[in-house]
């Protein structure tokens, strides 16, 4: 069923090029026609001019489309194509201000392995700048569609930032089957429910960290409602960071046993910067949240209609009560905080 749905696209892929062609060809004939009446020698120099232009188009469409030949990957560092795959990354890479001899005529081993370290450092501190917005973008517009279409598209911006960062030179249909390969790696993919366990674990754990339980204001009241945010917070984070350190390690990867590591060390970095970014975005959350909850409340409050004068408003005259002196601990309260700070 694949092989033939492949075969039918393809052929009514060729179907409408050469109908697009023919439409072309026979607009530009027409036209050329037309302007032949003005002037005997028109015609041919709008043909030139059309073919000038289709020329250019094909050939900017080329530069665009096209992918740099890559020799053979070698199985380990030892292996004959280690030498030609070596020169093609050293002619590829873009060189790091950082690096300690970025002049250098033959460029070996040692010295792409040293530029990539500082590309890595690089790439990492990219990830973890989107990441922290996509937790803020997954905790307050979870399951909204401009939730959904923001963070993909930083973790979009994220790939494209480390791919710009490692190669001097960029190509579309590269930067394409470079997404295609990193979204084949992350669990969006073929999420089994094998796989389900090691990728929650490090969203639980820093949703239900010790440090967030010290966090969360007014009490158990609240716990419910937060949990949420921080876990649809963290799961952006964690898809981001992972999808950032694929790419990085994507784009540094010089033997075949690089890049079957891609997966198992990718989801043990993420793991980390995730700790590490949700450790820096809570407390911000928190007293966020806090401060919109109690003026909430104090604003809800203030709505409450003071209890009759006569005898029959008992149940009225509580609640006012009641409401009166929650406002009052309310405001007591942000007068401290306020205080404090």
């Amino acid at each position: 069923m694949k092989r033939k749905t492949t075969s039918f696209l393809k052929a009514l892929l060729l179907a409408a090029a050469l109908i697009t062609i023919l439409f072309i060809v026979n607009q530009i004939h027409s036209a050329a026609v037309l302007i032949g009446k003005l002037h005997p020698f028109a015609e041919i120099g709008f043909l030139v001019l059309c073919a000038a232009i289709l020329i250019l188009t094909l050939f900017t469409a080329f530069r665009l489309f096209s992918v740099p030949k890559q020799p053979e990957l070698p199985e380990h560092e030892n292996a004959k194509p280690m030498r030609a795959y070596t020169a093609y990354m050293a002619g590829r890479l873009r060189v790091h201000t950082s690096h300690p001899e970025p002049m250098k005529q033959e460029k070996d081993l040692r010295w792409v392995r040293t530029d990539l370290k500082f590309l890595e450092v690089d790439a990492l501190n990219i990830t973890k700048q989107i990441a922290t917005k996509n937790f803020y973008v997954g905790a307050f517009a979870q399951n909204t569609s401009y939730g959904t279409t923001t963070t993909l598209l930083n973790i979009i911006k994220t790939l494209w930032r480390i791919y710009s960062l490692h190669y001097r030179d960029q190509h579309l249909l590269e930067f394409i089957r470079f997404v295609r390969t990193i979204y084949m790696y992350l669990p969006l993919s073929d999420f089994n429910k094998e796989d389900i366990p090691a990728h929650m674990k490090p969203i639980v754990q820093s949703a239900f960290s010790n440090t967030l339980s010290s966090l969360i204001p007014a009490g158990n009241l609240l716990t419910p409602f937060f949990i949420n945010l921080f876990l649809a917070g963290a799961t952006s984070t964690y898809l981001t960071c992972l999808a950032g350190i694929m790419a990085a390690r994507q784009c540094q990867v010089l033997t075949g046993e690089d890049k079957k590591e891609i997966v198992q060390h990718s989801m043990f970095e993420a793991s980390f910067m995730l700790k590490e970014i949700i450790k820096e975005c809570n407390p911000i959350l928190s007293v966020t949240i806090s401060n919109a909850v109690k003026k909430a409340g104090i604003e809800s409050l203030d709505t409450l209609q003071p209890a009759p004068t006569g005898g029959s408003g008992i149940a009225a005259e509580i609640v006012s009560h009641l409401a009166s002196s929650l406002k009052h601990i309310i405001r007591e309260n942000i007068s401290v905080e306020k205080n404090e700070d």
